[in-house]
């Protein structure tokens, strides 16, 4: 997809696929992608639909080819539906271009397994997807999950992103892309995982008490991260933001 760039330097048209393209290592790289309206707001009634269109969709789908992992949480799982991870043939020949797996694996955040696994996003998964839960999820749930996805225990009570990311990385995924929600992009700030944030402003003001892109207790210190690149597209702007840890 091509976009005009405002930052660093001004530029007609742009292949995102070339200003979002990763780094190359074998250490997890951890990218959070999410929307967010301009007055802050990260859905509406509880839906990231309502903020998306076909630019910030297209770029979805494009940062979706390039991980190897896309990393969510259970409520974002079943807030919005998720299904089988597919990619076409253009996509899929990206991804053989740089030697990765022909779809990216799913893995989904939950401490208590509370997750419908007869749905597709586990039974049609192009690839087994991984469930990142505790030890003190339910034995029977475990035991139901280990039938339709790869079961990691990485936290007593609480999952530990931190252990996550680097289970991941153990797994031979490193290029770990996060859609949220607001809920687990706070907590990867506060493990400190976070190499990279890219935000989407929908050129939209809803108003309401809905949730911002982060959620849940304060960040101490506060993340810093330098403005890296904005580009804009049918009213869209995307800013992209490196980490300083």
């Amino acid at each position: 997809m091509l976009m005009r760039r405002l930052h660093p330097s001004p530029f007609d048209d742009v292949d995102t696929l070339d200003a979002y393209a990763l780094p190359t290592a074998e250490e997890p790289y951890v990218r959070a992608n999410m929307v967010s309206s301009l007055d802050g707001a990260a859905a509406v009634a509880g839906r990231v639909g309502s903020l998306s269109g076909q630019a910030d969709q297209t770029l979805l789908h494009e940062l979706r080819t390039m991980c190897d992992v896309l990393l969510v949480g259970a409520g974002t799982i079943r807030a919005e539906g998720y299904g089988p991870l597919r990619l076409g043939e253009d996509e899929l020949q990206l991804r053989r271009d740089r030697g990765q797996s022909e779809a990216p694996r799913l893995a989904v955040l939950s401490r208590r397994l509370d997750l419908d696994l007869a749905g597709p996003a586990f039974t049609a998964a192009t690839a087994r997807p991984l469930l990142l839960t505790t030890e003190a999820a339910p034995a029977d749930r475990r035991r139901e999950a280990e039938q339709v996805a790869d079961v990691l225990l990485v936290g007593d009570t609480d999952v530990d992103l931190a252990r996550a990311v680097e289970q991941l990385g153990a797994r031979g995924l490193p290029q770990i892309l996060s859609e949220g929600g607001p809920h687990v992009l706070n907590q990867l700030f506060a493990a400190g995982v976070v190499d990279e944030l890219c935000l989407a402003l929908a050129p939209v003001v809803t108003g309401g008490h809905e949730l911002r892109i982060t959620a849940g207790g304060l960040l101490d210190p506060a993340a810093e991260l330098d403005l890296s690149d904005v580009l804009e597209k049918d009213g869209y702007l995307f800013l992209r933001y490196r980490s300083r840890r």
